[in-house]
Formats: C-alpha cells, sequence, structure tokens
C-alpha cells in the first residue's frame, strides 16, 4: 500500500494548483508541470499495486497503458479516455519547455485530472483497500 499512500500525497500536493491563473513565472509553470507528472506516475503505478494485490497479477501490468487499460476493464477507473489523455499529457511533460504544452497541462489538470485523480483515490479508498 506503499504505492497508494504515495499517490494520495502527490493528489494533495497537485491540488495546490487549483485556483491559479497565468501568468506563470518560469519556475511555478515547471513546478506545477511537475506536480502533475508526479501525480500521474504513483496514480497509475498505485492502481498496479491494487490490482495485482486483488489477483490480477497476472495480467500484463508493466506498462502505464496496460495498467490503465485494466482498471478500466477492472472498474477501479470509469473514463478510460481521460485516463488515456494524461497518460498523453505525461508523455508530453519531456516537450514542458514550450509554453504552450506546459500551460495545456496545467490547465487539463485543472479542469480534468484533478477530478480524475480524486475519483481513483475515492474508488481505493471504498473497494480496492
Amino acid at each position: 500500500m506503499k504505492k497508494v499512500e504515495n499517490f494520495f500525497r502527490a493528489l494533495k500536493n497537485l491540488k495546490e494548483i487549483e485556483g491559479k491563473e497565468p501568468p506563470f513565472d518560469t519556475i511555478s509553470l515547471t513546478g506545477m508541470v511537475s506536480l502533475f507528472e508526479i501525480c500521474f506516475e504513483q496514480s497509475w503505478n498505485a492502481m498496479k499495486e491494487q490490482l495485482e494485490a486483488c489477483g490480477y497479477g497476472g495480467h500484463k501490468t508493466g506498462s502505464p497503458k496496460a495498467v490503465i487499460k485494466l482498471a478500466y476493464q477492472s472498474e477501479m477507473i470509469d473514463d478510460e479516455a481521460s485516463w488515456l489523455a494524461a497518460l498523453q499529457a505525461r508523455n508530453n511533460v519531456a516537450h514542458s519547455y514550450n509554453e504552450s504544452i506546459a500551460l495545456s497541462i496545467i490547465r487539463e489538470s485543472q479542469k480534468i485530472y484533478i477530478e480524475m485523480f480524486e475519483k481513483l483515490q475515492k474508488e481505493l479508498q471504498e473497494h480496492w483497500m
């Protein structure tokens, strides 16, 4: 359950970007993108940990995409498309030096991903732990 606890802490940190509005200085921009990246990494690792603990270890759970698909099939998450979009955003973090990409990641985190992560947190607490 260490990964689940890490995810919960990462989500708490990510929620600090709620209500923040541009313009952002470089350090703030980079920091907020990093908070998303860390939360995403911790979320899929938490899903993997709980899926394996509940007997899904025989399935392919190596990559984030495989874990997201298995989590959707097992009803741990209910919006596969948003999770796959978050995976793509995580992959775009490497290009966050591009201000428009960084701002997009922050905006999507505020509008979609924080709520998506909160739903996972609730689901894990109520049905998987």
